[in-house]
């Protein structure tokens, strides 16, 4: 579905990605992971079309990707609501404005559909100052997913949330992209290991300068369902964990660039 192939990109004089090779099946869940300033959020800005590579090529169902298009949407870290808008106009104004072809009815249904499965229904009037900072990513969520994108991109979209909150969207998310959207596939950044793990169906180490942007890409062959409390004391977990934090150790030690 989507393929990266030698992709380059600097930032002032910097090669912040290096060469990155990638293949995402339709239906992949695929996390990326590494130490902050080792591209992670670029890739992601790249695949969107909010950024243009340096170099190499990358196409999305065999089409070239030069620009933002419906069939990609972004959640954010800092949920991007539109400050004056309900929750329900910050939903229903994107889902409009990147599916224009569906009926009125059509709209509001997605939207209805998509806010009462992240528990927002009843809160829809309120504008995003009104609520908390989960609510507000949670319907940044509910607007990715009723765009109906075949990619959706993560770009740390649980980093500033409390430990309760966070637990609660990661199982939002999995089972809105698994049984409720039309979503296929979902490329999403994260810092956390555990994270990844529980979301991923393989994970993308990526490292500092000078050496390659993709050190590893480590599959995830646990069941789906996954329960986060078994999931801890799964030896297959452990396995992948352990891998995941030698490569991130190994990283770390290297000298700069």
């Amino acid at each position: 579905m989507l393929e990266l192939t030698n992709l380059w990109k600097s930032f002032g004089g910097q090669d912040v990605l290096r060469g990155v090779e990638l293949r995402v099946s339709q239906g992949e869940f695929v996390s990326f992971i590494g130490h902050s300033g080792c591209g992670k959020s670029t890739l992601l800005n790249i695949v969107g079309g909010l950024l243009a590579a340096d170099g190499g090529a990358m196409t999305l169902d065999g089409r070239a990707v030069t620009a933002p298009g419906p069939d990609r949407a972004m959640v954010f870290q800092n949920y991007s609501l539109l400050p004056r808008l309900s929750l329900l106009a910050n939903v229903r104004e994107a889902a409009k404005a990147a599916r224009p072809e569906r009926s009125a009815a059509a709209q509001d249904e997605v939207v209805e559909r998509y806010l009462r499965a992240v528990g927002l229904w009843e809160h829809r009037a309120k504008r995003p100052a009104q609520v908390s900072g989960g609510m507000q990513q949670r319907t940044a969520v509910a607007r990715a997913f009723a765009v109906g994108p075949r990619l959706l991109l993560l770009d740390e979209p649980l980093g500033a949330l409390d430990a309760l909150t966070r637990a609660r969207l990661q199982q939002q998310l999995v089972e809105l992209w698994g049984d409720e959207s039309e979503t296929e596939t979902v490329l999403m950044v994260t810092h956390g290991i555990d994270e990844a793990i529980l979301l991923a169906d393989r994970i993308v180490v990526m490292g500092n300068p000078p050496g390659p942007s993709v050190v590893d890409v480590i599959p995830v062959d646990l069941a789906r369902p996954r329960n986060r409390a078994t999931m801890l004391d799964d030896p297959g977990f452990r396995r992948v964990q352990e891998r995941l934090m030698d490569l991130l150790r190994a990283e770390e030690e290297q000298p700069a660039a």
